[in-house]
């Protein structure tokens, strides 16, 4: 027995090939961010591999844009495609860092959970979260991937995207959740419509029976949406007539957070 975990139906030896790509791959990123730049033979001989195997990783890596080559010399960098990864990561922690004030006085006045999502591919995914004084009891959203056409801040990421993409997202099944959950694409679009005309998206026991919610874009410096900022509760205190107030509400804590994330300067 030698440990090593093999996938169901898989080998376990390519499966052990495949992680060490992986680490090699990271090892040469690393390499390079020390260095600076690099050849082959440099970065072969730090792996411990054949010049072959580095230039292979390498060719994968610039293919991803997460190496450059610099031609005339034959040394390799990083690429701008680190750039896009780190940029990402830093929007999420400024989000984060700037959101906890917004959030937390949106929470403290309307006694709800306050949630901030960001966009990850078919799915938005919860960075951070406030409880007010009457969500004590309320389930942790933190790191939850939830779906775009059944949430509200979902709606808010569907709404701001480019058309194309849009409808090559409601062009896929919409599961169904609850008896309330929109799956047609038709309804979906009269949604999303409403919602950039109102400022801010709403869902009534669309994922959760029970569970209502409103959710208003944050965008970036170049008016770009990154973010939504959701509040949500049970229904019977998040009554479908009070929806318009509290969306209103959160459309303007959104507003104040773009601002700090450089929107309108």
């Amino acid at each position: 027995m030698t440990g090593e975990r093999k996938e169901p139906g898989g080998n376990g030896r390519s499966t052990t090939s495949a992680v060490r790509s992986v680490d090699r791959a990271v090892s040469v990123l690393e390499i390079l961010a020390r260095h600076g730049e690099a050849g082959v033979t440099e970065i072969a001989g730090e792996l411990g591999v054949h010049k072959s195997t580095a230039f292979r990783l390498l060719g994968v890596l610039e293919n991803r844009g997460l190496v450059s080559q610099t031609k005339d010399r034959g040394k390799y960098h990083l690429g701008a495609g680190v750039l896009r990864l780190a940029g990402a990561a830093a929007v999420r922690l400024d989000i984060s860092q700037e959101g906890v004030p917004v959030c937390r006085e949106l929470a403290d006045e309307l006694g709800e959970t306050v949630n901030i999502a960001v966009p990850d591919d078919d799915a938005a995914v919860n960075i951070m979260q406030a409880r007010g004084t009457a969500s004590v009891t309320a389930q942790n959203w933190l790191g939850r991937r939830t779906p775009l056409h059944a949430t509200a801040g979902g709606k808010v990421f569907l709404a701001h995207l480019p058309p194309a993409v849009r409808e090559g997202h409601l062009a896929r099944p919409l599961r169904r959740f609850t008896e309330r959950t929109i799956t047609t694409a038709r309804e979906l679009r009269g949604e999303l419509e409403t919602a950039v005309g109102h400022g801010y998206a709403t869902t009534f026991e669309e994922l959760e029976l029970g569970l209502a919610a409103v959710a208003a874009p944050v965008r970036s410096h170049d008016g770009t949406v990154i973010a939504a900022i959701s509040v949500s509760g049970p229904v019977y205190r998040l009554r479908a007539d009070r929806l318009p107030e509290l969306g209103s509400r959160t459309a303007t804590a959104a507003a104040e957070l773009s601002r700090r994330m450089g929107y309108g300067f």
